[in-house]
């Protein structure tokens, strides 16, 4: 029997519906062992992992958030998302999506699952719908399980944002459910391309690890110096612009670019992979893939709309540069100060002050202004500067900053010791974390800002 990119009829058989091809494809994936020992993992390990932390007395501080696990309960959903987005996610599509046509190809059944299907469009669809459905599985379960490990371990309080501002409960609530929501778009990318490699490359080992290594040198491009349109115009960016909620306003500019880039990835790869899939030779018991075919219809095109968005951004935006910009940087650095110098001051019991009242600004340098005055680098050194009611002598304190490419940085206190210098306060209630001494804010790499 021959079988071409056209539906196979038989006569007198009815073909398979896309509901019963679907549930056929979802039992047989949650029947492979790693399959049900990931959702296993899933489920269990972050509860597991949080819980764990809690009863250490060092923290995982160069983690985004990681630094609040003690303080609150939605910090850790948070530092497992930005695990999740670099490591977790990526192994998870590969060995789901990447699979999941290659295993037939393994086995050698698919003239078996032809001949029951009847068309070849039906056992597509199902196939990727059965992929996805265990793909977000498996992320509820990495959410989730963080979520209520977190606040069973530490508790519902507040949730420090990432420009110092303090997010009710509720409010930490919402925003962290949005930012598990949003990584989804980069997932769905991701797991389109391992859909392209299952089809593409056959039984090849590549095409199970082709989302992971995707992912992998969009992480190191996301490490570059590169211009923020190139940054922004790879899907890799949207598992890090979740960041930008926790700030206020909220950086949304980002946020939906990345969204959007992910979700135009995630079509056009599924799409590709699609037309391969249709014009695939099934009478050849050895396929492999065709490496030609894989290149010229499924990289090129990605490379096209990668240039293509590039293009689109550069004239849409003034996003040509790195984005981090002097101004910015002392900006977002005075307002986080600002939010964190008012709940140092509830912690000491002191009165309360406003940032109006404050009037908080920072005077910033990159390598002691003898660079240019723009970029990441671990060389910023900046002076805070705020006035109490009633004081007339204002007061300073030094910062020096480590800024990433993708505008997180660190800052860590330099003095006075009285507000910066030691990383516990004594406090009427007992010792305290010090807000001021070292603390996470970002940069947004676009010159607007969004409101929200």
């Amino acid at each position: 029997m021959t079988v071409g990119t056209a539906d196979i009829k038989v006569a007198g058989a009815r073909r398979v519906s896309v509901a019963r091809g679907y549930r056929f494809e979802l039992v047989k994936l949650v029947s492979q062992w790693r399959i049900r020992l990931l959702v296993l993992a899933c489920w269990v390990a972050p509860a597991v992992f949080v819980a764990g932390v809690s009863q250490q007395s060092t923290l995982p501080s160069d983690t985004l958030f990681g630094r609040w696990m003690l303080a609150t309960g939605w910090a850790a959903p948070l530092v497992l998302l930005g695990f999740a987005g670099t490591w977790a996610l990526p192994l998870l599509t590969s060995v789901v999506a990447g699979d999941v046509f290659a295993s037939e190809d393994r086995l050698g059944t698919w003239r078996h699952l032809l001949v029951a299907v009847r068309s070849p469009r039906r056992i597509f669809v199902a196939k990727a719908l059965a992929s996805l459905t265990v793909i977000l599985l498996l992320v509820a379960g990495l959410a989730l399980s963080g979520t209520v490990g977190g606040l069973l371990a530490v508790g519902n309080q507040p949730l420090v944002g990432l420009d110092g501002h303090l997010l009710a409960p509720s409010d930490a609530a919402a925003k962290v459910l949005l930012a598990w929501v949003c990584v989804l778009a980069p997932t769905l990318a991701l797991a389109a391309i391992g859909l392209l490699g299952s089809v593409a490359l056959g039984r090849s080992p590549m095409g199970l690890l082709l989302p992971a290594l995707v992912a992998l040198a969009m992480q190191l491009a996301q490490m570059l110096p590169l211009p923020v349109a190139v940054r922004l115009a790879l899907p890799g960016y949207g598992f890090l612009a979740w960041n930008g909620l926790f700030t206020s306003p909220v950086q949304l500019g980002p946020l939906l670019i990345g969204i959007v880039v992910s979700l135009v990835w995630a079509v056009l790869a599924a799409a590709l992979a699609h037309v391969l899939f249709l014009r695939r030779d099934f009478t050849n018991p050895v396929y492999d893939g065709s490496a030609r075919r894989a290149l010229t219809v499924g990289l090129l095109p990605l490379v096209g709309l990668t240039a293509l968005t590039v293009a689109a951004l550069a004239v849409a935006t003034p996003s040509t540069g790195s984005g981090i910009e002097q101004a910015k940087v002392q900006r977002s650095l005075a307002s986080a100060f600002a939010h964190l110098y008012r709940l140092q001051t509830r912690q000491l019991h002191r009165p309360a002050v406003t940032e109006a009242q404050l009037r908080t600004t920072a005077a910033c340098t990159k390598s002691d202004g003898q660079a240019v005055q723009e970029g990441a680098g671990n060389d910023w050194r900046c002076v805070v500067t705020w006035h109490l009611p009633g004081v007339a002598v204002a007061g300073t304190a030094i910062y020096q900053l480590d800024i990433g490419p993708d505008g997180r940085f660190v800052a860590d206190g330099d003095g006075p010791k009285e507000v910066n210098g030691y990383f516990l306060l004594r406090t009427s209630t007992g010792d305290s974390p010090n807000p001021l001494w070292q603390f996470d804010g970002n940069v947004e790499l676009l010159a607007t800002t969004s409101k929200g």
